[in-house]
Protein backbone atom coordinates (compact mmCIF):
# COMPACT_ATOMS: atom_id res chain seq x y z
CA UNK A 1 0.00 0.00 0.00
CA UNK A 2 2.70 2.11 0.73
CA UNK A 3 4.48 2.15 -2.78
CA UNK A 4 0.81 3.23 -3.63
CA UNK A 5 1.25 6.46 -2.02
CA UNK A 6 2.39 9.25 -3.81
CA UNK A 7 0.48 8.09 -6.72
CA UNK A 8 -2.49 8.92 -4.96
CA UNK A 9 -1.33 11.85 -3.36
CA UNK A 10 -0.16 13.56 -7.10
CA UNK A 11 -4.01 14.20 -8.32
CA UNK A 12 -4.46 15.85 -5.10
CA UNK A 13 -1.79 18.25 -5.18
CA UNK A 14 -2.87 18.70 -9.01
CA UNK A 15 -6.51 19.42 -7.63
CA UNK A 16 -5.06 21.81 -5.05
CA UNK A 17 -3.27 23.93 -7.61
CA UNK A 18 -5.78 24.02 -9.98
CA UNK A 19 -8.11 25.16 -7.41
CA UNK A 20 -5.73 27.59 -5.77
CA UNK A 21 -4.68 29.05 -9.24
CA UNK A 22 -8.26 29.44 -10.07
CA UNK A 23 -8.72 31.76 -7.18
CA UNK A 24 -5.69 33.63 -7.18
CA UNK A 25 -7.15 34.66 -10.91
CA UNK A 26 -10.35 35.65 -9.72
CA UNK A 27 -8.85 37.57 -7.09
CA UNK A 28 -6.16 39.53 -8.96
CA UNK A 29 -8.90 40.10 -11.43
CA UNK A 30 -10.86 41.95 -8.42
CA UNK A 31 -8.15 43.55 -7.40
CA UNK A 32 -7.10 45.04 -10.20
CA UNK A 33 -10.88 45.99 -11.15
CA UNK A 34 -11.00 47.97 -7.59
CA UNK A 35 -7.85 49.57 -8.28
CA UNK A 36 -8.87 51.60 -11.41
CA UNK A 37 -8.56 55.09 -11.53
CA UNK A 38 -12.02 56.42 -11.30
CA UNK A 39 -13.91 59.14 -12.55
CA UNK A 40 -17.44 60.94 -11.60
CA UNK A 41 -20.07 62.05 -14.00
CA UNK A 42 -22.82 64.19 -12.94
CA UNK A 43 -25.29 64.34 -15.19
CA UNK A 44 -28.67 65.30 -16.01
CA UNK A 45 -28.99 63.38 -18.81
CA UNK A 46 -31.04 59.88 -18.89
CA UNK A 47 -28.93 57.11 -17.11
CA UNK A 48 -29.59 54.48 -19.49
CA UNK A 49 -28.46 56.74 -22.06
CA UNK A 50 -25.08 57.93 -19.88
CA UNK A 51 -24.65 54.17 -18.33
CA UNK A 52 -23.49 52.56 -22.41
CA UNK A 53 -21.34 55.14 -22.70
CA UNK A 54 -19.06 54.59 -19.11
CA UNK A 55 -19.60 50.44 -20.07
CA UNK A 56 -17.74 51.26 -23.16
CA UNK A 57 -15.17 53.62 -21.61
CA UNK A 58 -14.16 51.05 -18.71
CA UNK A 59 -13.44 48.48 -21.57
CA UNK A 60 -11.04 50.45 -23.64
CA UNK A 61 -9.46 53.36 -21.17
CA UNK A 62 -9.28 50.99 -17.86
CA UNK A 63 -10.86 53.42 -15.84
CA UNK A 64 -14.25 52.86 -14.01
CA UNK A 65 -17.09 55.91 -14.76
CA UNK A 66 -19.43 56.25 -12.13
CA UNK A 67 -22.52 58.22 -13.26
CA UNK A 68 -24.05 59.79 -10.80
CA UNK A 69 -27.75 61.00 -12.44
CA UNK A 70 -29.44 64.11 -10.91
CA UNK A 71 -31.79 66.85 -11.44
CA UNK A 72 -30.44 70.19 -12.37
CA UNK A 73 -30.71 71.95 -9.13
CA UNK A 74 -29.44 69.29 -6.91
CA UNK A 75 -26.69 68.77 -9.65
CA UNK A 76 -25.77 72.34 -8.26
CA UNK A 77 -26.91 72.10 -4.65
CA UNK A 78 -24.05 69.01 -4.70
CA UNK A 79 -21.34 70.77 -6.27
CA UNK A 80 -22.05 74.16 -4.38
CA UNK A 81 -22.22 71.67 -1.11
CA UNK A 82 -18.49 70.50 -2.03
CA UNK A 83 -16.26 73.75 -2.89
CA UNK A 84 -12.64 72.72 -3.30
CA UNK A 85 -12.74 68.77 -2.90
CA UNK A 86 -15.90 67.84 -5.40
CA UNK A 87 -17.04 64.59 -5.57
CA UNK A 88 -17.93 65.37 -9.58
CA UNK A 89 -14.73 65.69 -12.05
CA UNK A 90 -17.47 66.06 -15.03
CA UNK A 91 -20.36 67.62 -15.74
CA UNK A 92 -22.12 65.86 -18.95
CA UNK A 93 -25.37 68.30 -19.17
CA UNK A 94 -27.65 70.43 -21.80
CA UNK A 95 -25.87 73.78 -23.07
CA UNK A 96 -28.01 75.62 -19.93
CA UNK A 97 -26.41 74.02 -17.13
CA UNK A 98 -22.70 74.38 -18.32
CA UNK A 99 -23.46 78.09 -18.71
CA UNK A 100 -24.86 78.45 -15.28
CA UNK A 101 -22.17 75.97 -13.81
CA UNK A 102 -19.53 78.23 -15.50
CA UNK A 103 -21.23 81.28 -14.16
CA UNK A 104 -21.05 79.46 -10.57
CA UNK A 105 -17.16 79.40 -11.05
CA UNK A 106 -18.10 75.34 -11.38
CA UNK A 107 -15.69 74.45 -14.25
CA UNK A 108 -12.18 75.21 -15.23
CA UNK A 109 -11.44 75.66 -19.11
CA UNK A 110 -9.91 72.14 -20.55
CA UNK A 111 -8.79 72.51 -24.59
CA UNK A 112 -7.06 70.10 -26.64
CA UNK A 113 -6.76 69.05 -30.25
CA UNK A 114 -9.74 67.07 -30.01
CA UNK A 115 -12.54 70.07 -29.00
CA UNK A 116 -10.06 72.21 -31.30
CA UNK A 117 -11.91 70.56 -34.21
CA UNK A 118 -15.41 71.56 -32.68
CA UNK A 119 -17.00 74.11 -34.33
CA UNK A 120 -17.41 77.14 -32.19
CA UNK A 121 -20.82 77.73 -32.25
CA UNK A 122 -20.73 74.56 -29.81
CA UNK A 123 -18.76 75.16 -27.00
CA UNK A 124 -17.81 77.93 -24.80
CA UNK A 125 -15.57 80.37 -26.46
CA UNK A 126 -13.46 79.86 -23.42
CA UNK A 127 -12.97 76.39 -23.55
CA UNK A 128 -15.35 75.78 -20.22
CA UNK A 129 -17.15 73.21 -21.96
CA UNK A 130 -17.36 71.61 -25.41
CA UNK A 131 -20.36 70.33 -27.08
CA UNK A 132 -20.13 66.70 -28.02
CA UNK A 133 -23.06 66.08 -29.92
CA UNK A 134 -26.97 68.15 -30.91
CA UNK A 135 -30.75 67.00 -31.45
CA UNK A 136 -32.77 69.24 -34.15
CA UNK A 137 -36.69 69.90 -33.28
CA UNK A 138 -38.10 68.02 -37.09
CA UNK A 139 -41.32 67.20 -38.30
CA UNK A 140 -42.28 63.78 -38.05
CA UNK A 141 -44.67 63.34 -40.83
CA UNK A 142 -46.85 60.42 -41.43
CA UNK A 143 -46.25 58.79 -44.76
CA UNK A 144 -50.05 57.86 -45.22
CA UNK A 145 -51.37 61.29 -44.72
CA UNK A 146 -48.12 62.77 -47.35
CA UNK A 147 -49.89 60.66 -49.53
CA UNK A 148 -52.88 62.64 -49.99
CA UNK A 149 -51.76 66.00 -48.54
CA UNK A 150 -52.69 69.19 -50.52
CA UNK A 151 -48.94 70.10 -49.67
CA UNK A 152 -45.43 69.12 -47.81
CA UNK A 153 -44.61 71.08 -44.88
CA UNK A 154 -41.20 72.35 -45.20
CA UNK A 155 -41.43 75.64 -43.44
CA UNK A 156 -42.35 76.79 -40.37
CA UNK A 157 -44.17 79.35 -41.90
CA UNK A 158 -46.19 77.07 -43.97
CA UNK A 159 -48.62 75.61 -40.90
CA UNK A 160 -51.28 74.61 -41.13
CA UNK A 161 -51.00 73.39 -44.97
CA UNK A 162 -54.51 72.83 -44.26
CA UNK A 163 -57.60 73.03 -41.99
CA UNK A 164 -57.38 69.75 -41.08
CA UNK A 165 -53.83 68.73 -40.34
CA UNK A 166 -53.62 67.17 -36.93
CA UNK A 167 -50.59 68.19 -35.25
CA UNK A 168 -48.73 66.64 -31.53
CA UNK A 169 -46.17 68.18 -30.35
CA UNK A 170 -45.04 68.27 -26.35
CA UNK A 171 -45.88 70.78 -24.00
CA UNK A 172 -43.37 73.84 -24.01
CA UNK A 173 -44.06 73.57 -19.80
CA UNK A 174 -42.63 69.76 -20.09
CA UNK A 175 -39.79 69.80 -21.37
CA UNK A 176 -36.92 71.70 -21.67
CA UNK A 177 -36.19 70.70 -25.71
CA UNK A 178 -40.09 72.21 -26.40
CA UNK A 179 -39.71 75.20 -24.71
CA UNK A 180 -36.25 76.23 -26.28
CA UNK A 181 -38.40 75.73 -29.54
CA UNK A 182 -40.37 78.40 -27.94
CA UNK A 183 -37.61 80.53 -27.21
CA UNK A 184 -35.77 80.30 -30.20
CA UNK A 185 -39.05 80.57 -32.59
CA UNK A 186 -39.75 83.79 -30.47
CA UNK A 187 -36.04 85.18 -30.59
CA UNK A 188 -36.17 84.65 -34.66
CA UNK A 189 -39.43 85.70 -35.60
CA UNK A 190 -40.65 88.20 -32.62
CA UNK A 191 -42.90 87.38 -29.75
CA UNK A 192 -46.17 88.54 -31.53
CA UNK A 193 -45.65 86.64 -34.59
CA UNK A 194 -44.84 83.42 -32.96
CA UNK A 195 -47.67 83.70 -30.48
CA UNK A 196 -49.52 84.32 -33.30
CA UNK A 197 -48.44 81.25 -35.08
CA UNK A 198 -49.25 79.23 -31.98
CA UNK A 199 -52.46 80.25 -31.66
CA UNK A 200 -53.21 79.32 -35.58
CA UNK A 201 -52.45 75.40 -34.96
CA UNK A 202 -53.86 75.47 -31.29
CA UNK A 203 -57.43 74.19 -32.73
CA UNK A 204 -55.80 71.49 -34.63
CA UNK A 205 -53.74 70.19 -31.79
CA UNK A 206 -54.72 66.75 -30.64
CA UNK A 207 -52.18 66.64 -28.01
CA UNK A 208 -49.87 68.97 -26.07
CA UNK A 209 -47.50 65.66 -24.63
CA UNK A 210 -45.59 65.06 -21.79
CA UNK A 211 -42.88 63.39 -22.90
CA UNK A 212 -40.49 64.17 -26.17
CA UNK A 213 -41.14 60.71 -27.46
CA UNK A 214 -44.81 60.87 -27.62
CA UNK A 215 -45.40 63.26 -31.06
CA UNK A 216 -43.27 61.06 -32.90
CA UNK A 217 -45.13 57.98 -31.68
CA UNK A 218 -48.52 59.41 -32.41
CA UNK A 219 -47.45 60.44 -36.05
CA UNK A 220 -46.13 56.66 -36.55
CA UNK A 221 -49.17 55.38 -35.42
CA UNK A 222 -51.24 57.98 -37.51
CA UNK A 223 -52.73 59.48 -34.96
CA UNK A 224 -51.54 62.43 -36.04
CA UNK A 225 -50.40 64.09 -39.16
CA UNK A 226 -47.53 65.81 -38.21
CA UNK A 227 -45.55 66.17 -35.18
CA UNK A 228 -43.21 68.47 -34.09
CA UNK A 229 -40.00 66.55 -32.76
CA UNK A 230 -36.91 66.07 -31.89
CA UNK A 231 -34.96 63.94 -34.17
CA UNK A 232 -33.74 61.78 -32.13
CA UNK A 233 -37.26 60.25 -31.17
CA UNK A 234 -38.56 60.45 -34.62
CA UNK A 235 -35.59 58.35 -36.27
CA UNK A 236 -36.40 55.31 -33.49
CA UNK A 237 -39.80 54.76 -35.29
CA UNK A 238 -38.09 55.08 -38.69
CA UNK A 239 -35.64 52.87 -38.10
CA UNK A 240 -38.15 50.23 -36.82
CA UNK A 241 -40.26 50.57 -40.04
CA UNK A 242 -42.87 52.72 -38.98
CA UNK A 243 -44.32 55.05 -41.66
CA UNK A 244 -42.53 58.30 -41.00
CA UNK A 245 -40.67 60.46 -42.75
CA UNK A 246 -38.76 63.19 -41.19
CA UNK A 247 -38.25 66.87 -43.01
CA UNK A 248 -36.14 69.64 -41.84
CA UNK A 249 -37.74 72.70 -41.59
CA UNK A 250 -36.34 75.04 -44.46
CA UNK A 251 -36.49 78.39 -42.75
CA UNK A 252 -34.64 76.79 -39.70
CA UNK A 253 -35.21 75.09 -36.80
CA UNK A 254 -34.05 74.98 -32.50
CA UNK A 255 -31.68 72.15 -31.37
CA UNK A 256 -30.55 70.75 -28.16
CA UNK A 257 -27.25 70.41 -27.50
CA UNK A 258 -25.41 68.06 -24.65
CA UNK A 259 -21.95 69.09 -23.41
CA UNK A 260 -19.19 68.42 -21.15
CA UNK A 261 -16.84 70.28 -18.72
CA UNK A 262 -14.77 69.69 -15.98
CA UNK A 263 -15.25 70.36 -12.63
CA UNK A 264 -13.15 72.56 -10.77
CA UNK A 265 -11.02 70.95 -8.29
CA UNK A 266 -11.57 67.49 -10.03
CA UNK A 267 -9.71 64.47 -8.39
CA UNK A 268 -9.08 62.81 -11.51
CA UNK A 269 -8.86 66.11 -13.69
CA UNK A 270 -6.49 64.18 -16.46
CA UNK A 271 -8.99 60.99 -16.67
CA UNK A 272 -11.63 63.09 -16.80
CA UNK A 273 -9.91 65.22 -19.88
CA UNK A 274 -9.15 61.91 -21.69
CA UNK A 275 -13.04 60.93 -21.30
CA UNK A 276 -14.22 64.45 -22.58
CA UNK A 277 -11.86 64.17 -25.38
CA UNK A 278 -12.88 60.74 -26.23
CA UNK A 279 -16.88 61.97 -25.94
CA UNK A 280 -16.24 64.14 -29.10
CA UNK A 281 -15.24 61.58 -31.59
CA UNK A 282 -17.21 58.55 -33.20
CA UNK A 283 -17.12 55.72 -31.04
CA UNK A 284 -19.70 57.35 -28.26
CA UNK A 285 -22.29 58.39 -30.88
CA UNK A 286 -21.65 54.83 -32.50
CA UNK A 287 -22.22 53.09 -29.22
CA UNK A 288 -25.64 54.99 -28.35
CA UNK A 289 -26.91 54.44 -31.83
CA UNK A 290 -26.73 50.74 -31.30
CA UNK A 291 -28.72 50.91 -28.46
CA UNK A 292 -31.46 53.32 -29.99
CA UNK A 293 -30.12 56.99 -28.95
CA UNK A 294 -30.01 58.68 -32.51
CA UNK A 295 -27.58 62.47 -32.08
CA UNK A 296 -25.91 63.96 -34.45
CA UNK A 297 -22.48 64.73 -33.45
CA UNK A 298 -20.60 68.80 -32.92
CA UNK A 299 -17.02 66.95 -34.57
CA UNK A 300 -17.71 67.41 -38.48
CA UNK A 301 -14.86 64.71 -39.03
CA UNK A 302 -16.94 61.54 -37.63
CA UNK A 303 -18.48 58.99 -39.70
CA UNK A 304 -21.88 59.60 -38.38
CA UNK A 305 -21.67 63.27 -39.43
CA UNK A 306 -20.13 62.70 -42.77
CA UNK A 307 -23.18 60.44 -43.50
CA UNK A 308 -25.50 63.43 -41.93
CA UNK A 309 -27.76 64.56 -44.70
CA UNK A 310 -28.77 67.18 -43.34
CA UNK A 311 -25.60 69.06 -42.85
CA UNK A 312 -26.67 72.35 -44.34
CA UNK A 313 -30.07 72.57 -41.65
CA UNK A 314 -30.25 75.97 -40.73
CA UNK A 315 -29.83 75.74 -36.75
CA UNK A 316 -31.14 78.39 -34.89
CA UNK A 317 -29.49 79.77 -32.03
CA UNK A 318 -31.19 81.67 -29.05
CA UNK A 319 -29.09 80.79 -26.23
CA UNK A 320 -27.75 84.54 -25.11
CA UNK A 321 -30.56 85.85 -25.72
CA UNK A 322 -33.27 85.42 -22.69
CA UNK A 323 -32.78 85.44 -18.86
CA UNK A 324 -34.01 82.76 -16.55
CA UNK A 325 -36.64 85.38 -15.74
CA UNK A 326 -37.36 86.69 -19.48
CA UNK A 327 -37.96 82.64 -20.43
CA UNK A 328 -40.57 82.71 -18.21
CA UNK A 329 -42.74 85.55 -19.31
CA UNK A 330 -42.33 83.60 -22.49
CA UNK A 331 -44.23 80.71 -21.04
CA UNK A 332 -46.68 82.32 -19.46
CA UNK A 333 -47.62 84.38 -22.50
CA UNK A 334 -47.83 81.64 -24.31
CA UNK A 335 -50.24 79.80 -21.68
CA UNK A 336 -51.94 82.66 -22.08
CA UNK A 337 -52.90 82.55 -25.86
CA UNK A 338 -53.73 78.98 -25.71
CA UNK A 339 -55.84 79.45 -22.87
CA UNK A 340 -57.74 82.57 -24.98
CA UNK A 341 -56.53 85.14 -22.31
CA UNK A 342 -54.97 88.34 -22.94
Amino acid sequence: MKRYLPLLVIPVLVVLIIIGTTYLIGYAGKQNKSSLPTITVYTTLPVEQVDVLAQEYEKIAKVKVNIAPLAEKDLFAKLIEEPGAPHADIILANRNTLKQARNNALLVPHQSEYTDIIPNKFQDTDGYWVGVWYDPIIFAVNKDYLKTAPKKSVKWSELPVDPNQRFGLTDFLAADAAANLLYTLVATNGEDQTLEFLKKIHPQVVQYAKFLATPARMASMGEVDLAISVRSEALRYVNDGFPLQIIYPEDGTAFLLTGAGLVRGAAHADEAKRFIDWLTQERPISIMAQHKFYFVPTNPETQTYREYTAKNINLLDHHDMYSTEQQHKILDKWVQARLGIK
